[in-house]
């Protein structure tokens, strides 16, 4: 069982709304634009200096060499080998039955209208790193983007203090399939994504989870280069009625706790009693509230958007149709949310900070982008193109309608 703490932190369920810290986005923002704007303009040599400034070390290189990614298998337990495969296997077959074919074409008879899907080339993926590994981050943001077609799959991460890339990121880059490997982390790297430097190409889209001076930069340079969401501390909502185990839900909630010191973990539940034994559990970073009933937990939750969902109750899996906004939804007491941030096979790149009622998590779709196309004949030309002319008239574009009065006059 789980050490039990003194500190009481079960709140009235009308304060739950309010114990999300919000993040001063602008702030950030001016913090990290002058190392955007100095990468840009000195490329590998600001890069070099920041690296060395920020995580004090002097790097062996910018690119991994090829003989390096191959001896990092040789570093790595073969155990962990096959854990990446296993998840690699999981996450690969999830999203490749998620990608099938979203081409449309549709005939209407006198004109045909489609969709056609094409993968965007070039992505850059920020993996954390430094003196820590985060392996599985590689095979979420890898292995769709592989699957969605994307051309050139590039990874950027922080050095560990030898000046090199930990050797279990880098098999695991390996096994996603990324083509380039670069050892420069924070600010710095997404700036050198987003613009390019000697070393470092530029790319098109830049996605992957880190710190908030990472997020800042991502969202200062997605004026120049897609992001795939703004990504704030992470965060859970356990909803949970009498019928669930006390430790379950103390150590879901625990396990987010780790990623960071904003990390929000809220439990919403119709028992006191199940309120109290994870009070004990869990101590006072965990926010506890008594609800009236599972359907009033749902409407809480969509309102605060969570990256994190788990719905522990009975007949848990009916209330998955209410669940409006969440970034990925976790049914049941043997569905903790460390087998999506894994290896059960969806994506734990998540929405954070009530995105989730606008972004979704990483996906095939992430790396894709769609055009339309129709063919008219003339029938439908004659169909249409008196509305066409009407409108364009209206709006002054008056080469806009005589491009279609001019093949209505043809014979």
């Amino acid at each position: 069982m789980l050490k039990s703490v003194c500190v009481v932190m079960i709140v009235h369920k009308s304060e739950i709304l309010g114990v999300r810290k919000k993040i001063n986005w602008d702030e950030f923002i001016e913090k990290v634009r002058p190392i955007v704007e100095d990468v840009r303009k000195r490329g590998d040599s600001a890069l070099i200096e920041y690296t060395e400034k920020f995580d004090g070390v002097r790097q062996r290189y910018i690119r991994v060499p090829k003989e390096e990614i191959d001896s990092a298998y040789d570093k790595v337990d073969d155990d962990l080998i096959d854990a990446l495969e296993i998840a690699k296997k999981n996450v690969e077959r999830f999203h490749s039955i998620t990608a099938v074919d979203r081409d449309i074409k549709i005939d209407f008879g006198d004109c045909v209208l489609g969709k056609r899907y094409t993968p965007i080339e070039n992505v850059g993926v920020y993996i954390p790193g430094g003196n820590k590994s985060y392996p599985s981050t590689a095979l979420m943001a890898g292995v769709p983007a592989k699957i969605a077609g994307v051309d050139r799959l590039i990874a950027c991460t922080p050095p560990n203090r030898d000046g090199v890339v930990n050797p279990l990121t880098l098999v695991a880059c390996d096994i996603a399939g990324f083509d380039e490997i670069y050892a420069v982390g924070g600010a710095q790297a997404i700036s050198a994504m987003a613009y390019g430097t000697e070393t470092i190409k530029p790319v098109e889209k830049i996605v992957g989870p880190g710190n908030v001076y990472v997020t800042a930069a991502k969202l200062l340079v997605q004026k120049d280069v897609a992001i795939d969401m703004p990504a704030g501390p992470s965060e859970i909502v356990v909803i949970a009625d009498e019928s669930a185990k006390a430790e379950f839900v103390a150590l879901d909630c625990l396990a987010q706790l780790e990623h960071d010191p904003l990390a929000l973990a809220i439990v919403l539940t119709t028992s006191k009693d199940l309120a109290e034994s994870v009070d004990r559990m869990a101590g006072e970073n965990v926010k506890i509230a008594i609800v009236d009933s599972i359907d009033e937990a749902i409407d809480i939750s969509n309102r605060i958007a969570p990256e994190h969902l788990s719905i522990v109750c009975r007949d848990a899996e009916r209330y998955l149709d209410k669940v409006r906004h969440a970034g990925s939804v976790f049914i049941g007491e043997y569905s903790p949310v460390a087998c999506g941030d894994y290896a059960s096979g969806t994506n734990h790149v998540l929405p954070t900070s009530g995105y989730a009622r606008i972004y979704s998590g990483l996906s095939v779709e992430t790396f894709m982008k769609h055009v339309t196309y129709q063919k008219l004949t003339k029938s439908a030309l004659k169909r249409i193109g008196d509305a066409v002319i009407k409108l364009a008239k209206a709006e002054g574009f008056e080469m806009h309608a005589k491009s279609v009065e001019v093949r209505l006059r043809e014979e």
